[in-house]
């Protein structure tokens, strides 16, 4: 029986680690679907992405401190539901409204400029909101409210965190809701009209810039709500946090198959997956996972798993 035992033994481990990595990478997903839509449309890397997802994660931490429920040098106590409300809708619309303001003041200009120009530009935006989020939140890191209790919920074998729990299923509905609104309705048709030829769309009737605006003002809110999960499960806030992250959802996005909702959540899925089961087995090499996939991506199947290959006019 002693080895039926350890094979029992291992599969719970097994499936422990896929819980947790589902969880990990439904947060990728979110971030992950940001970088594909506007890809999608203006065929350029938003790498400034990243530190929306920050900026998320602090937007939601400061309405509970202006509500007195961050007392210094005290024990944290919960935080009632209203206040998380108010910390969600805050935080989706500050980081909504950053991203339109990035894509009128940044890429606007350069929507006509070589790729180069508009990548280095991304790079830029993406250190200035770092250096400026240090300027304002401050260097240190901050501890996040106590939204929830923390605690472990039972399924079947394994015990996962109801914060984990919580990130599965927003993610899951955020990712669904986007995937429907891009495909049911006129919006998301113009979306995908602009991600097919932005000049044709644009003859046909379609209103380009506020559609684009509008697509960045989607993808920031999803950083937003990633940004703000996260820091649920690991309450731990510095301005750099969205940079590893950010590189992470970025290959779950070319995993996937980069310009498609489905292909991010599913990469982003896989990769944290893929990066629990590792973590696991080593932490040191838990972070270069993500790397290692980009990688192999680009080598065996560059448009990804969803993703479709198609020549294009250079």
């Amino acid at each position: 029986m002693l080895p039926l035992l350890e094979t029992s033994d291992l599969a719970t481990r097994l499936l422990q680690q896929c819980a947790n990595g589902v969880a990990k990478g439904s947060v990728y997903a979110l971030v992950a679907v940001g970088y594909t839509r506007v890809y999608g449309v203006l065929q350029l890397i938003n790498f400034a992405h990243s530190d929306v997802y920050m900026l998320g994660a602090y937007f939601s931490y400061y309405p509970a401190k202006w509500l007195g429920y961050m007392p210094e040098g005290a024990e944290k106590p919960k935080v009632p539901f209203y206040v998380l409300g108010l910390a969600f809708l805050f935080a989706v619309s500050a980081c909504a409204a950053t991203g339109m303001l990035i894509e009128r003041l940044a890429y606007r200009p350069l929507r006509n400029a070589s790729r180069l120009s508009a990548l280095i530009t991304a790079i830029g935006v993406s250190i200035l909101l770092q250096n400026v989020g240090q300027m304002v939140f401050g260097a240190d890191p901050k501890s996040f409210p106590r939204y929830m209790d923390q605690e472990s919920v039972a399924l079947g074998p394994i015990a996962v965190a109801d914060t984990s729990l919580v990130i599965i299923v927003v993610a899951a509905a955020m990712v669904g809701a986007l995937h429907l609104f891009v495909q049911r309705t006129r919006t998301g048709a113009a979306m995908r009209a602009c991600s097919h030829d932005m000049r044709t769309a644009g003859l046909m009737g379609v209103n380009v810039n506020a559609t684009v605006s509008l697509t960045f003002a989607l993808g920031s809110a999803m950083a937003a709500v990633g940004g703000m999960l996260i820091a649920m499960d690991q309450p731990r806030l510095t301005p750099t946090m969205g940079l590893l992250a950010g590189l992470k959802a970025f290959v779950a996005a070319v995993l996937g198959g980069i310009g498609s909702i489905p292909g991010a959540a599913l990469g982003g899925l896989l990769l944290g997956v893929a990066e629990s089961m590792v973590g696991a087995w080593n932490t040191t090499y838990a972070d270069a996972v993500a790397f290692v996939v980009l990688v192999v991506v680009l080598l065996v199947k560059p448009s990804g798993i969803l993703g479709k290959s198609g020549r294009e006019k250079v």
